[in-house]
């Protein structure tokens, strides 16, 4: 909801697309892959951060150029890994069948810490993605919370890549919320239903896959859309 709220659907493309960067470098330095991708994005964060306002060019234009670079050059990086065979088509799409045990553990115990951030969190957030003016008016740091929400960010698209891939995971983050927002009268019901819509698409797609034999990431996505549209015609 925050990412739809703050329009950050290009910052989200750009942190997914620089994730293929942690996964290149963990195949190079024979290191551990997902902690490379959670390494790399919240660097990318923190640079994203550092040089926002200070080009003369538009922040999406910035945001797209950076964010089709880092694709180009994870693509590029992860084809010249000496002796090793990768699947692209996971990596871009996501393969949620290849999840291992520890790593379903682990994107549990980073998303409840993540949750439990954005619950002590939110009323500062929410204060400064509706009105930053306000916000800063009433003493909250703006920068300071602009960066907590880039870092979450970052967080949650390192822990989901594998599930919906690179392409895919900016459109697990907006559409639910795009979708809650149709029926949703205040931030927390908003926040909520596009959680559980989200969960929704999930299953949705799970069950689309097994059914028909569809590519997982694909079928959570379209899933989502399908909701969306539910959801766009009964508001």
């Amino acid at each position: 909801s925050l990412v739809v709220w703050q329009r950050m659907a290009y910052f989200g493309d750009t942190l997914a697309h620089s994730a293929l960067l942690g996964i290149a470098l963990g195949l190079w330095l024979s290191f551990g892959e997902g902690t490379m991708v959670i390494v790399v994005c919240l660097l990318v964060a923190l640079l994203l951060s550092v040089l926002e306002g200070k080009h003369k060019l538009a922040t999406d234009t910035v945001l797209g150029i950076l964010s089709h670079t880092f694709l180009a050059l994870g693509l590029v990086a992860i084809t010249m890994v000496p002796g090793g065979r990768t699947d692209m088509e996971a990596l871009l799409f996501g393969d949620i069948l290849t999840v291992t045990k520890s790593e379903v553990i682990t994107m549990w115990l980073m998303s409840l810490a993540v949750l439990a951030v954005l619950k002590y969190h939110w009323q500062p957030l929410l204060s400064m993605v509706v009105q930053e003016d306000l916000a800063s008016v009433e003493g909250v740091s703006v920068a300071r919370y602009k960066l907590l929400l880039k870092l979450l960010l970052a967080l949650i698209v390192a822990i989901s890549m594998k599930i919906v891939g690179v392409l895919l995971i900016t459109a697990l983050l907006i559409i639910p919320a795009a979708a809650a927002r149709q029926f949703s009268k205040t931030p927390e019901q908003m926040a909520v239903r596009a959680s559980l819509l989200a969960v929704a698409s999930v299953c949705l797609g799970l069950i689309s896959s097994l059914l028909w034999n569809l590519p997982v990431g694909p079928a959570m996505v379209l899933s989502a859309s399908g909701l969306f549209l539910v959801a766009r015609t009964i508001a």
